[in-house]
């Protein structure tokens, strides 16, 4: 029998855990509160166009999490962040990761994302920010299912959901601060521009985006205008964007979009101003084979050769999945897409879904991984007015830059469907804003 989900407010027997006893005594009624986000986050105009009613789901209830769990995920993500970055350049470097069988070779350069066009490309930084996906396992302890860099979303609405439960409880938030997040996002930014002072641009598809909210909010605190592909060209190698109706040379792109890939896209624009160090992508072309999800489960061994350290952050570990014989203890994933997209956890799906995915797997046995099913922990959430556990996971936001890894924010995301694992956005999953009090 599977052990139970570690429960992150109440002890086994019950009682709440010391450092969520003030904020259970003071939550009143969870109906009126969630009422009251509501209100307060629609009169912003807050808004996520990925969810059914187009709103972001914040519930009211934070997560807690003590100043030593905070301490110890903080440097596991500075170790996984330094190691993704030192692992990339690598691959379009020396390859010294790949030459000492650290990995297979097989695994990088059959990634749909990995880019040959880059190869000794001059870049500054080829992973400046990222966002891993963290669960707590019945054990009590904190593991990664999935290190996003292509374009982790997100930031955004961890700062607005602090700025909206700030006041509600009598509970100081103290850390993370995201009211530092776009400053630090900002000098990464700047940080991985191949000039001292950059023009940066925010990439997005404008607003027909999902996430156009959080895309107008960035490009407003980064000082960094909202472009799409339409207004940007090539000329004499360097990217131009056409800004109030005239062309101005770009530094760094804050790349958006909802495409990841380059080659063979409409993204393949800037592949020859990044590969000859004239443009800077956050994060680079190329950089998807940090988070391929057949890389995931060598992260802990990257964290060894690059950071000659024990990670403190492990992987749930992963396999091809076309060499996982009986897969009812696992999700199985596509390697390459990001969002949930396609996830599908065996033991609940019908058997169409299996015979679908069966197929799939036997046509391209490397296109899909399978992942050890792990029990997310729960959490009180505000559920048709009342207080039941929801399974949450963690994603913590963090940004290298030339003084290295700040995490600058964290979201914990909450399945709101009794039972489910499902936390991501797109799928009705929802948001918790992630505390370290005082």
């Amino acid at each position: 029998m599977a052990a139970p989900p570690y429960d992150e407010a109440y002890e086994d027997d019950g009682r709440p855990r010391p450092h969520y006893s003030e904020l259970l005594d003071a939550v009143g009624d969870p109906g009126e509160l969630a009422a009251h986000v509501r209100r307060r986050l629609d009169a912003r105009g807050v808004r996520f166009g990925g969810s059914p009613d187009d709103r972001f789901a914040l519930d009211p209830v934070p997560r807690l999490l003590t100043g030593e769990e905070w301490s110890e995920l903080q440097i596991g993500v500075a170790q996984r962040l330094k190691a993704l970055d030192a692992f990339v350049a690598d691959v379009y470097g020396a390859g010294r990761a790949l030459a000492e069988g650290v990995l297979p070779r097989a695994v990088v350069e059959g990634s749909p994302h990995y880019e040959p066009k880059m190869r000794g490309a001059p870049v500054a930084r080829w992973v400046a920010f990222a966002g891993l996906d963290v669960v707590r396992c019945p054990d009590g302890r904190f593991r990664v299912i999935e290190d996003q860099v292509r374009m982790a979303s997100g930031l955004a609405y961890a700062v607005v959901a602090r700025e909206t439960l700030r006041d509600l409880h009598p509970v100081d938030p103290a850390r993370p601060d995201p009211a530092l997040a776009y400053g630090e996002l900002a000098l990464a930014l700047h940080d991985a521009s191949p000039v001292p002072e950059p023009r940066v641009v925010l990439l997005s598809e404008g607003p027909s985006a999902a996430a156009w909210w959080e895309h107008s909010v960035l490009a407003r605190e980064l000082c960094a205008p909202a472009v799409t592909l339409d207004d940007l060209e090539v000329r004499d190698g360097r990217l131009v964007a056409w800004l109030d109706g005239r062309p101005r040379a770009v530094d760094v792109v804050y790349q958006r979009t909802t495409e990841d890939r380059f080659s063979g896209t409409p993204l393949e624009l800037l592949l020859e101003p990044c590969a000859s160090g004239a443009l800077a992508v956050v994060n680079a072309p190329g950089a998807g084979v940090g988070d391929d999800k057949l890389v995931h489960p060598y992260v802990d061994y990257l964290v060894r050769f690059f950071c000659e350290e024990e990670p403190l952050l492990p992987s749930v570990r992963a396999h091809p999945a076309g060499e996982v014989d009986d897969l009812e203890g696992f999700v199985v994933k596509p390697r390459a897409e990001m969002g949930g997209q396609d996830v599908v956890i065996w033991r609940d799906a019908d058997e169409r879904t299996r015979r679908r995915l069966r197929e799939a797997i036997e046509r391209e046995p490397n296109a899909y991984v399978a992942q050890e099913l792990v029990t997310l922990s729960v959490h009180p959430t505000v559920c048709d007015g009342r207080l039941e556990p929801r399974h949450v996971d963690l994603r913590p936001y963090a940004v290298l830059g030339d003084h290295g890894v700040r995490v600058v924010g964290a979201l914990s995301r909450v399945a709101l469907e009794r039972g489910s694992m499902v936390v991501n956005s797109g799928r009705g999953g929802g948001a918790k804003d992630t505390w370290v009090p005082a």
